[in-house]
């Protein structure tokens, strides 16, 4: 039920109601409650857009958002995984709190509220196209349809359907730049890969300059998308009552990226944007979850978050007037793994909790003796898991691991890890120098360790509470991962057999 109370806008509405009586005023219209547009990327790390500073990608319709909206410089999502990441920005709950929902390939149960199901009861429209929560088995949840809202080809069928004005919530759920890539395709669009900023945890080679220029140029396919959805917005009028995110589900395909707890798989780009409504043209260092979309977007429609959604509304920072960090004790992030692809013997997992804050960053990997990476031969918790397809960093750097150069990069990429992880971010950007035992260090180690696990207990982590964790024996709906199948060539190329049993 609708709390006009939580919508200030209202109050002049129903004033004008029962002044005029009849037929609905330019001033009723203009105080509808909001549409929300999310766009949203598949597998994009933060840094990877024109306005964050990237040299070679090229996304002016995105940029062009971000100058009348506020940008985000310390969002990250929940959990380094397609699946978990998406359940828990429909939430406004961690991973932890969601049972089969913080797996990739399982279920959502329909006894979790998700901010569509709460805007559908509050007579929004409701919808997604493409993946929207995923991938997955939502019947198996007992829903009857998406977590994200009912599906449809594209936002142009959504809106066709609106026929009766209605608020809407809508997910353009890209696939861009999720792999397989267009090889080639980045340095073909006229890209130059000699200005490519290779991170330094991968290797600086005319390989993965080219792979990812092609990573570049399938985000600039998302810009494309974007533009197309902002210019149909135009088209019909709705771009003035409509609140525009832009974000990414977790970050990019690339070793020590996607399943990983390091930046370079959960820190994503957000862009918020409602011209008039909130000033733009801000940047803004608090720490923030995708997880605090769900309240955000609840409260902007005048309802009022259910209890279980124990994310924090944005709607403080994005009605401010200041940039920079607003709210003070937005100050550090905790996100979540468990078990992404079906990549180990047995189907287990590689879980794991971190806590970021603006100097460190701490790891806590419950089960060292498991391979990170996923079992040798495949490491199939980097990139396209099975080498089924291309992954051209990932190949170069099995192929040249014994190289003096490449070694190390390989050993932090795909190698076993110690159970604690902590990284001095004003030294060490890159997370590549882990300072967990050395001496000088300790009190920040304790410090964090105690911050993690008194943010777990509060949130009811089982893990911090002592129950038996149940996410390795959660259902994987995807039968035909429980056999590696590497492509022929590369096979070839690694002295593969056709197929790796993980039952």
């Amino acid at each position: 039920m609708i709390r006009l109370s939580n919508y200030p806008l209202w109050g002049g509405f129903l004033f004008l109601v029962f002044i005029v009586g009849c037929g609905p005023t330019v001033q009723e219209q203009e105080e509808k409650r909001p549409n929300f547009l999310l766009l949203l990327s598949d597998n994009h790390y933060f840094e990877h857009l024109g306005c964050y500073g990237d040299p070679v990608v090229k996304t002016p319709t995105i940029d062009a958002i971000a100058a009348k909206g506020v940008r985000f410089t310390n969002a990250y999502c929940a959990a380094p995984s397609c699946t978990p990441a998406r359940a828990a920005l429909l939430t406004g709950q961690d991973i932890w709190r969601l049972k089969e929902g913080g797996n990739l390939w399982s279920t959502l149960s329909k006894d979790i509220p998700t901010y569509p199901d709460l805007l559908e009861a509050a007579d929004y429209h409701v919808g997604h196209d493409r993946k929207g929560w995923g991938p997955g088995d939502y019947k198996i949840g007992g829903r009857d349809r998406n977590p994200a809202g009912y599906t449809f080809k594209d936002f142009s069928s959504f809106l066709a359907e609106n026929t009766g004005d209605q608020a809407w919530s809508y997910w353009l759920s890209s696939r861009n730049p999720h792999r397989p890539f267009e090889h080639g395709a980045g340095i073909t669009s006229g890209m130059n890969p000699s200005k490519v900023q290779v991170p330094p945890y991968l290797p600086d080679t005319d390989e993965v300059r080219a792979d990812i220029c092609d990573y570049y140029y399938q985000i600039q396919q998302f810009d494309q998308e974007v533009a197309e959805a902002m210019k149909l917005l135009t088209e019909k009028g709705l771009a003035e009552n409509t609140i525009i995110v832009v974000t990414g589900d977790n970050g990019w395909m690339m070793p020590r990226g996607l399943a990983n707890l390091y930046d370079f798989g959960t820190r994503v780009p957000l862009i918020i944007s409602w011209p008039g409504k909130i000033r733009g043209n801000r940047v803004v260092t608090d720490f923030v979850s995708l997880n605090d979309l769900a309240p955000t977007f609840l409260e902007w429609a005048g309802l009022s978050p259910p209890e279980a959604m124990n994310a924090r509304t944005l709607l403080p920072i994005l009605t401010a007037e200041s940039e920079g960090r607003v709210i003070a004790d937005r100050d550090f992030i905790v996100t979540a793994i468990e078990r992404h692809a079906l990549c180990r013997e047995g189907g287990l997992g590689y879980p794991g909790r971190a806590i970021r804050t603006d100097s460190f960053l701490y790891i806590e990997n419950f089960h060292p003796e498991r391979w990170p990476a996923g079992d040798p031969p495949l490491f199939g918790d980097i990139d396209l898991h099975m080498l089924q397809d291309k992954s051209p960093t990932k190949e170069y750097m099995m192929l040249h691991k014994d190289d003096p150069m490449v070694k190390p990069l390989y050993e932090q990429a795909f190698l076993k890890r110690p159970g604690q992880e902590l990284y001095d971010l004003t030294k060490d950007p890159y997370q590549m120098i882990n300072l967990a035992k050395q001496a000088d260090y300790q009190s920040q180690k304790e410090s964090l360790q105690q911050r993690l696990a008194s943010h777990l207990r509060a949130t009811k982590d089982p893990r911090a509470l002592g129950e038996e964790p149940l996410w390795d024996t959660y259902l994987y709906v995807k039968e035909a991962d429980w056999v590696g199948k590497p492509r022929k060539e590369a096979q070839e190329k690694f002295g593969l057999k056709a197929t790796y049993p993980y039952r």
